[in-house]
């Protein structure tokens, strides 16, 4: 168990915040998805109090990240409400599961159902990969019901980016999975946002991951009351983590306006595959079923990415060669 009392702990948790608000504001993924990990993984901190932690942390990357991003233009507010509305009532009824598991001592259950939801949320990434903006798509009634229609400035592109959402309904779906899933994991669930606006409505990435890094903030803020009472947010922690994140998101939110859509994909695709595969080699461990030490687990997760990574770059390349370069 870590000293949470202790400087070095504090200014070394502080910089892992650092890492994950960077990453967590260029993908949408709130820091959560990187934060968790990072604190069980390499720190050692039980999971329940690094998903207290990170749930307040992701409050921290939404406050630092989204108000660039909304002064932009670039988040589009009105979906983002919208949408929220299901990712909310998930987020409670996650939060209320999560004192079960943990009741029941099957944590174990946590850092597979966390990879695995990391990995499967690559699939359609590896498909629109190819695409600095998304194809178009006729709009649906959903579009003109909730006027999905709408454009921003890419500062990368040097253009004006119209756009027009989609299958609304099929976001809301995703969304109060994506929220189940913050209340559950303790992390802003924006991998699924993200998953959800990008593939499920058709959004462009930037559109996407900032509106995401709106929305985390809100649902995480909904479970953390319940993690609050529930006695596993740890101050010391919390507020470390919190600090850094914050940093982090700020200077995310400044690169992102300076990259272009396709790099954003590749880092999201990046960071996911060496999480997907590192959370559930540590389930495994923590299941008792096969025992896997941290060092072999950590090279396995990151030559899995590797490969990953390679295999993405290749298939695009390919196609590229076939029809010529894709938007």
């Amino acid at each position: 168990m870590i000293d949470y009392e202790s400087l070095g702990w504090f200014l070394l948790i502080l910089a892992g915040g650092v890492v994950a608000g960077i990453i967590g504001s260029l993908t949408g993924l709130g820091g959560g998805s990187v934060l968790v990990p990072l604190l069980t993984l390499f720190y050692g901190v039980p999971i329940e109090y690094a998903t207290g932690a990170s749930l307040i942390s992701t409050i921290a990357t939404s406050a630092g990240s989204a108000s660039t991003y909304t002064r932009k233009g670039i988040a589009n507010i009105k979906i983002g409400v919208g949408l929220e509305v299901a990712t909310t009532l998930g987020a409670i009824i996650g939060a209320l599961m999560f004192e079960i598991v943990v009741t029941h001592k099957v944590q174990f259950v946590l850092y597979l159902l966390f990879g695995v939801v990391i990995l499967t949320s690559i699939i359609p990434t590896v498909k629109r990969g190819k695409y600095e903006f998304p194809e178009e798509k006729q709009g649906d009634f959903t579009s003109r019901i909730f006027q999905l229609k709408a454009k921003y400035y890419d500062e990368k592109a040097g253009k004006e980016v119209s756009y027009t959402g989609v299958r609304w309904w099929l976001g809301e779906i995703i969304m109060f999975f994506a929220g189940l899933l913050s209340g559950l994991l303790g992390i802003g669930s924006g991998a699924l946002k993200v998953l959800g606006m990008d593939w499920a409505m058709n959004l462009p990435m930037k559109v996407t991951t900032t509106t995401s890094n709106f929305m985390i903030g809100i649902t995480a803020a909904t479970g953390s009351s319940i993690y609050w009472y529930a006695g596993y947010i740890q101050f010391f922690l919390a507020s470390a983590t919190a600090i850094g994140v914050l940093l982090g998101s700020r200077i995310g939110s400044t690169l992102l306006l300076r990259i272009s859509n396709k790099e954003i994909r590749w880092i999201f695709f990046s960071i996911l595959s060496f999480l997907g595969v590192d959370m559930i080699l540590k389930g495994i461990t923590n299941s008792k079923l096969y025992n896997i030490p941290s060092i072999d687990g950590f090279g396995i997760a990151v030559a899995s990415s590797v490969i990953l990574i390679l295999l993405l770059f290749l298939k695009i390349t390919i196609e590229e060669g076939k029809h010529g370069y894709l938007r």
